[in-house]
């Protein structure tokens, strides 16, 4: 097909005919809300990285959902910030902790909302770390760190490489989705990256008669530098050293179908690519080669990125929006998580 024979513009030129050969849509069925719910709140508070969200208190959170419902997405995913911390995260697996609450609150008041809750003990650990710290470590010193407000916090660090203990980790982690899905929660997605997850929570969820419950697994989740903003929203910042032990690198593409490979055969319904933007190239491959349903998660530097531009006036806010979901749709995504799901929603109805 040559020039003047094909002129693709012909398509192009004409509105009704550009939309009718147009590829790819972005429809809100397709769309995921991420809410952090925080424990003794009362209201909102805003979160400054992240223009336009905010932690949210029980109460706030069921209006954030019906506002969501209403826009046409059909689910969340939470996390939940508790008020008591431990080096074990103990609070995660409370029936009746912060999630829990906010799980039978929200199928209570808006029953037709999905709800999804990311499994993870990083917003439940003292030391911001997805897992278990291996009391084995050799070499370990005492630290103080300082908070904003000028409080000391001590922790036992580890001088170098400290181990996260992956297989005591796991059965956190299982009792977190069990205790989550008793709770009433639609969907669990464990988000961790410890290997084995997905393998320890089906079989925990099959044993409690929770074989019904479906896991969404962060199953290619690097270690990026795009976290930032979401990690003053749960609260959940390393307090010492950093992700890259348990995290993927974000040099490799390979390994992320290995890792999508594993979770689907431990029994993943859906497996998600995280970050997003940058990563359009692993979407494509996860779908072309599993062709199963795939979740992307557009995360918080992203839309931080876009919201810094946008009120400076370099960027046209809405269509640059539109055009970076879009993007995720056409990699391959069928699932998007995004802070944007519910405007995108409201404006797509």
């Amino acid at each position: 097909m040559a020039f003047p024979e094909y002129r693709g513009r012909r398509l192009r030129d004409h509105a009704v005919f550009r939309e009718m050969v147009a590829e790819t849509s972005l429809e809100p069925r397709r769309l995921v809300q991420p809410l952090f719910v925080k424990e003794g709140l009362k209201g909102r508070s805003p979160i400054p990285s992240l223009p336009g969200q905010a932690q949210l208190g029980l109460e706030e959170l069921l209006v954030e959902a019906r506002r969501v419902r209403d826009a046409g997405a059909p689910a969340v995913l939470l996390f939940g910030i508790p008020s008591k911390k431990d080096a074990k995260g103990s609070s995660a697996t409370d029936p009746d902790g912060i999630i829990p609450q906010s799980i039978r609150a929200l199928k209570a008041a808006v029953p037709d909302l999905a709800v999804i809750v990311d499994v993870c003990l990083c917003e439940y650990t003292d030391h911001g770390h997805c897992g278990v710290i291996s009391s084995a470590e050799c070499g370990v010193r005492s630290a103080e760190r300082k908070g904003k407000k000028g409080k000391g916090r001590s922790f036992r660090v580890p001088h170098s490489a400290f181990r996260i203990d992956n297989d005591a980790t796991l059965e956190r982690l299982a009792e977190m989705a069990v205790v989550c899905a008793e709770a009433g929660a639609d969907m669990v997605a464990p988000s961790d990256m410890m290997d084995g997850r997905i393998g320890a929570v089906r079989d925990a969820l099959d044993a409690c008669g929770l074989e019904h419950v479906p896991i969404l697994s962060y199953a290619a989740k690097y270690a990026s530098h795009f976290y930032g903003p979401f990690r003053d929203a749960a609260e959940s910042p390393p307090q010492f050293g950093d992700r890259r032990g348990y995290q993927m690198d974000f040099r490799n593409s390979d390994e992320a179908l290995r890792e999508v490979a594993a979770d689907l055969d431990e029994g993943a319904d859906i497996v998600m690519v995280k970050p997003a933007l940058a990563y359009g190239d692993i979407i494509r491959r996860v779908k072309d080669e599993f062709g199963v349903p795939v979740a992307a998660y557009n995360v918080s530097g992203e839309y931080a990125m876009v919201e810094a531009a946008a009120a400076k006036g370099w960027i046209d806010r809405e269509a640059v929006i539109h055009e970076i979901l879009t993007s995720l749709r056409r990699a391959g995504a069928d699932i998007i998580i995004s802070y944007w799901a519910r405007e995108v929603a409201e404006r797509a109805g």
